[in-house]
């Protein structure tokens, strides 16, 4: 039924998972695991009929539906239009369909196709903006810059879209703390979206920054380092009604709130746990 691995945000975990493509369309970035076992490859739309008639003999009435894998919104506009409709048409209770989207997909879109996409049924984008920092986005070779980021998350709110950005907490490694923290926090305030995660680096053995950290190319940040990044990452944040998650079983310490008007509280948290007996730093996450 499913091409494994299949991989859906946290917050999709009671929706309904529709597989449209396998793997990612970009796939290089250097931290990243989650696809590197699979070929890239667009489903025909006899074999997404096939596949949503098979899910259908399980899932009767889904409220919320989840479109996989990685890049729905690298189809032609057309085609995406056309899932939607038959999706709508086949799961008629369905009240929110979300998928993953890539900063480069949204950037080739015109605001016109995004708009169209949006308008016939797709509500929720996740973005994965990783890193605020040139130098950090171009070490990860996430295929975008700081500007592009900010093009890519602008246009998604701009075309009516909820959009959940999230940034992966030491990704800068020792040397780029400070710039990951605050060039983040830049490139998510002039986001502005509606929802923002946090979630902290773990480095698997699938992935090309494992070799980086054996090597002692990337020096992986201290548990201590993540708190302090966390800390001078909200204190530069400018949000407006953003709703903030730091809930994934990576974090040290779970936060939710509002930004900005939860912020002060939020950092004060932080460093009361920085400070605290009971953060018992256990060493960095390395291989």
């Amino acid at each position: 039924m499913y091409s494994i691995p299949l991989y859906r945000p946290p917050s999709e975990a009671r929706s309904l998972i529709i597989q449209v493509t396998e793997g990612c369309s970009h796939n290089k970035c250097r931290f990243c695991y989650m696809y590197k076992c699979k070929q890239f490859r667009l489903k025909s739309d006899d074999e997404i009929k096939e596949h949503i008639n098979e899910l259908k003999a399980y899932y009767k009435d889904p409220d919320r539906i989840f479109l996989a894998d990685g890049n729905v919104l690298c189809l032609k506009t057309d085609k995406i239009i056309s899932l939607l409709k038959f999706v709508k048409a086949e799961f008629p209770s369905v009240q929110r369909i979300s998928s993953y989207s890539g900063p480069l997909d949204l950037i080739r879109k015109s605001d016109d196709e995004l708009r169209l996409i949006r308008e016939h049924g797709l509500e929720l984008l996740y973005l994965g903006v990783e890193s605020g920092s040139y130098k950090v986005l171009s070490m990860m070779e996430k295929g975008v810059n700081q500007l592009e980021m900010i093009e890519a998350g602008q246009k998604a709110v701009r075309a009516g879209f909820k959009l959940s950005c999230m940034i992966i907490s030491g990704l800068g490694g020792e040397e780029l703390m400070n710039e990951h923290a605050i060039e983040s926090a830049k490139v998510i305030s002039a986001i502005n979206p509606h929802y923002f995660s946090l979630l902290r680096l773990v480095v698997e053995e699938e992935s090309e920054l494992a070799e980086d950290v054996r090597k002692g190319r990337f020096k992986l940040l201290s548990p201590v380092g993540i708190l302090d990044e966390n800390i001078i990452m909200l204190e530069n944040m400018e949000l407006t009604d953003c709703i903030f998650r730091a809930n994934h079983v990576s974090n040290y310490l779970n936060q939710s709130g509002i930004l900005n008007k939860d912020k002060d509280v939020l950092v004060e948290r932080l460093k009361k746990f920085r400070d605290s007996n009971s953060f018992i730093p256990m060493g960095n996450d390395r291989l």
